[in-house]
């Protein structure tokens, strides 16, 4: 089980990921770190490939869709999981981390109803079971990443 220090350390990398995000007036910029056992075995960040891939999407994809860590990951979004995509043909990053199996989420901040009013991911992955973590501590530090919108 990971201790308070690893959570805050691994969101730090998270932050730290979501300044590489190329700005947009119509996403968030979030980071997100994929851990096993204090090892962090992927990262990714929002449009990091392209200009619709979220981090948690962005992460998941450099990994096997059958690795099996990934029962035993924990992973650190700087934002909450998305439930809603704009575009169909991406799963929403919620059924993303279900369909990986991963047990264990960490956030620093919701999503507000800037783009996706009532946004449930946080429900949604307790909901089957999921363990998920928020770090309000570090929520000022993810949001200020995301100043040039809205977030009234």
């Amino acid at each position: 089980m990971p201790t308070q220090d690893a959570d805050h350390r691994f969101m730090l990398r998270a932050i730290e990921l979501a300044r590489r995000c190329p700005p947009s007036t119509t996403a968030y910029s979030v980071g997100a770190v994929i851990v096993v056992d204090g090892v962090e075995i992927s990262t990714g960040y929002s449009r990091e490939t392209d200009e619709k891939v979220h981090a948690e999407e962005a992460a998941l994809n450099k990994l096997p869709a059958d690795d099996q860590r990934l029962a035993a990951a924990t992973i650190y979004s700087t934002l909450e999981p998305c439930t809603k995509r704009a575009t169909a043909t991406r799963a929403p990053c919620t059924e993303r981390i279900l369909r990986a199996g991963i047990r264990r989420v960490v956030i620093a901040w919701r999503e507000p109803p800037l783009f996706v009013t009532n946004c449930v991911g946080v429900e949604r992955l307790r909901e089957h079971g999921v363990e998920v973590v928020e770090l309000p501590e570090l929520a000022a530090a993810a949001m200020a990443l995301n100043r040039h919108l809205d977030l009234s």
